[in-house]
């Protein structure tokens, strides 16, 4: 028994959004401001705090409606609502489940949940001002509490196939339920990202949260103790230990009460004779909860050698303050019992560093698992915990626009079907994409923009290149930079074709910095065979980037009349690929030269300077060559002087950062980054 899908209507930026849900964890992920925390609050509000709805909690895009209110508004269609569809087979209990099944037919797996919070039209209108202004300024301070009606139903949408909700088409058919019978069936506990913790010198002069949750822990277990020395979810060594510690502050009371009397005797005699008292008597009483709570701390280091708590760095405070926090969670989920048990954890990375984020998203799969009929859902900004999670498990929440509502995609189900579309290489490139999507390309999830690049030349010169764009460019980024933007940059080799669905399915706007790679075809004598040469690009016929083929849609090189018609156009800078997210960027004419790669192109135009720091210049060989060069084959000039790439390009570097040398940048890059900045 699982909970299969969560529809959610009218929340905020949630305002027709649906769920399906992974059996054990389901990671939500996206940009800031896609409803990430409106999810977990509306699950919170619903399962938890049903009476915490405002006015703030109903979307933009029905209040005109909200606030013109009369008699004949139809309010149903102003509810907020949370829907939980419940998967079962016939091997589950079905005894608390089958309160809520409407219909007994053997065949059904299914069953519904409706959670409503409904504008109560008759109490709202009774009070409502008649002016406009004095009308709307109620609505919005006082919609809540008594003029909101928040109910449960269970429904049966069993062959339903209409476009309407069932819930909406049928409302005659919607059976009401307590809350004691949602409680009954579903436990939900929530972790929240604003946990309580602090690493600073002020924290040891104030709470210590780890001690507090470790108190409420003790607490926790303590009363299960009580309620029932024998339960189960305190059974074995918890139980035992509990009353060990009980019966040795028994005796350490018996030991006090012996002291107590000789110290106080003076003043307990003066108090009998003076009050007329019987036997009055100061003894010890030692509560296990008081003891833990003012006389406990946690520690780190030898017993007789410690450190306290607050010294700990956030990271290490954060993640065992979670792990106390998901213990008692286990705990209450446990002694429950219920038949679906749901824990929603928020941010699990606040505070912690990448590895220890990586070690939280390994760990918590198997925390998880100890609970039966337990779901999780994980909210997060980590590509580190993204890029640790299965595919399987991921969920996007995609907002294109301000103006659009938010929508929650299947990473790994509506994504490997735009790749399907793709044809034979499709099943390849997804592949490809899972295996690549580590921790830096799993940062497109949360990226407003990206870069892909082709090698580490690009990777180590590309922030220089930004800083110069953003300089020159002066009066349009003086309030916010291209450095400043939230941008992924990717290095991606020839392969940016395979990240061609993902972007479009995340909506990140992209530019692919690539080389134009021409190559020649060349018939050998011997064989008959056709191979295709790198070549410089006025002699050239063809090229092997496989990028620009498939984003400029290049014809079947077979098409010997189309492809050549392509090519020009390629070389001339007039292959389109349309208005789109898109834009490819790749080396044109420049200087009465054009380059085949981003060496090339960046030699030829700052040739002079070169040449001047031949001698600094890292990475380079040949160097004689480059004072004797005349005319205009950059092309073999870079083949001929270019040794290691990477000193190269860490040497142009070092001597702009730490000598001031005033490069240029190649046109075709300056005017990629110009089109990533405005878009």
């Amino acid at each position: 028994m699982h909970i299969e899908e969560i529809k959610i209507e009218n929340f905020r930026l949630l305002q027709d959004c649906f769920l399906d849900m992974s059996e054990k964890t389901t990671i939500l992920v996206g940009k800031n401001n896609t409803g990430k925390t409106s999810f977990a609050s509306l699950l919170e509000r619903f399962l938890e705090k049903p009476d915490n709805f405002t006015y703030t909690d109903f979307p933009i895009s029905i209040r005109e409606k909200l606030l013109g209110i009369d008699e004949e508004t139809n309010v149903e269609e102003l509810a907020i609502r949370l829907v939980l569809r419940i998967a079962y087979d016939e091997t589950d209990d079905l005894a608390i489940l089958s309160e809520f099944m409407l219909d007994l037919d053997s065949t059904r797996r299914h069953t519904n949940i409706l959670f409503e919070c409904c504008i109560d039209k008759t109490k709202l209108l009774r009070v409502l001002p008649s002016d406009p202004k004095e009308r709307k300024k109620f609505i919005e301070n006082n919609l809540g509490g008594k003029f909101l009606k928040i109910k449960v139903y269970a429904f049966d949408d069993f062959g339903h196939a209409d476009q309407t909700p069932y819930y909406l088409a049928h409302r005659d058919q919607l059976e009401e339920k307590e809350r004691s019978e949602i409680r009954a069936l579903l436990n939900f506990q929530v972790i929240h990202a604003r946990r309580n913790v602090a690493s600073s010198e002020d924290a040891g002069r104030g709470a210590k949260p780890l001690s507090a949750i470790s108190t409420k822990f003790f607490r926790k277990r303590d009363i299960e103790a009580d309620a029932d020395d024998n339960d189960a979810a305190t059974g074995g060594a918890g139980g035992e230990s509990i009353e060990k510690l009980r019966s040795m502050l028994a005796s350490i009371d018996d030991q006090l009460g012996e002291q107590y009397t000789q110290v106080f005797g003076g003043f307990l005699k003066s108090s009998r004779d003076f009050l007329e008292l019987g036997d009055l008597k100061v003894v010890s009483n030692i509560q296990s909860q008081s003891l833990i709570e003012t006389s406990s701390q946690v520690i780190y280091g030898e017993t007789g050698n410690f450190l306290p708590e607050h010294y700990s760095g956030l990271g290490y405070l954060n993640i065992l303050y979670l792990l106390l926090q998901i213990e008692l969670c286990r705990d209450d989920f446990t002694r429950r019992n219920a038949p679906l048990n749901l824990l929603l954890i928020e941010e699990p990375e606040a505070h912690t560093h990448p590895q220890m984020q990586y070690v939280f998203a390994d760990k918590i799969q198997g925390l998880i698992s100890q609970v039966p009929n337990l779901q999780a859902l994980l909210t997060t900004h980590s590509s580190h915990i993204v890029s640790k999670s299965k595919f399987e498990d991921v969920r996007y929440l995609s907002r294109p626009s301000p103006a659009e509502p938010v929508t929650i995609k299947n990473f790994h189900t509506d994504l490997s079907a735009k790749y399907e579309e793709l044809g034979a290489d499709g099943a390849a490139l997804f592949q490809f994409l899972k295996q690549y999507l580590t921790i830096n390309s799993a940062e497109l999830f949360f990226a407003s923009k990206a870069i892909f690049i082709e090698g580490t030349t690009e990777r180590i010169l590309l922030p220089l290149f930004i800083e110069l764009h953003d300089k020159e460019n002066v009066d349009e980024t003086t309030e916010n930079g291209l450095s400043s933007q939230n941008i992924s940059v990717l290095e991606v080799g020839a392969n940016a074709r395979a990240f061609a669905p993902f972007l479009e399915f995340i909506g990140v706007r992209t530019l692919v910095i690539t080389d134009i790679d021409t190559t020649k075809a060349v018939i050998s004598e011997k064989m008959g065979k056709t191979s295709y040469l790198a070549w410089p690009v006025a002699e050239s016929s063809h090229t092997s980037n496989e990028t620009l083929k498939h984003f400029l849609s290049a014809p079947d090189p077979t098409e010997e009349k189309d492809f050549s018609d392509w090519h020009k156009r390629l070389v001339d800078g007039a292959a389109s690929s349309g208005e789109g997210q898109i834009e490819l960027a790749y080396q044109h004419a420049e200087d009465g030269y054009h380059a085949r790669s981003f060496e090339d192109a960046f030699i030829s135009i700052n040739l002079d300077k070169v040449k001047a720091r031949k001698d600094t210049l890292a990475g380079l060989k040949n160097r004689d060559k480059l004072e004797k060069f005349s005319g205009n084959d950059f092309y073999s000039l870079t083949a001929d002087i270019l040794g290691k790439k990477s000193d190269f390009a860490g040497s142009v570097l070092y001597l702009a950062l730490v000598e001031g040398e005033s490069w240029r940048v190649p046109k075709y890059i300056m005017d990629g980054l110009k089109w990533i900045h405005k878009n």
